[in-house]
């Protein structure tokens, strides 16, 4: 067993089998993007496939 890598423990989260993470472009620059836009930026995204089991090996190591 080696050491959880610090970056993917931050940026990820393990919800039960699947892992979510945050969208980005949402910090500034606020006044140009639209309602529906922002709304759908503050939503999780979640994860599967091959980039799902590369991370969880990196969030279990």
């Amino acid at each position: 067993m080696g050491k959880t890598r610090s970056a993917v423990k931050k940026r990820f989260k393990l919800t039960g089998r699947t892992l979510s993470r945050h969208k980005g472009f949402k910090s500034h620059l606020q006044r140009k993007k639209n309602r529906k836009r922002k709304r759908s930026l503050k939503k999780p995204v979640y994860l599967s496939g091959a980039v799902a089991t590369k991370i969880k090996s990196m969030l279990m190591a």
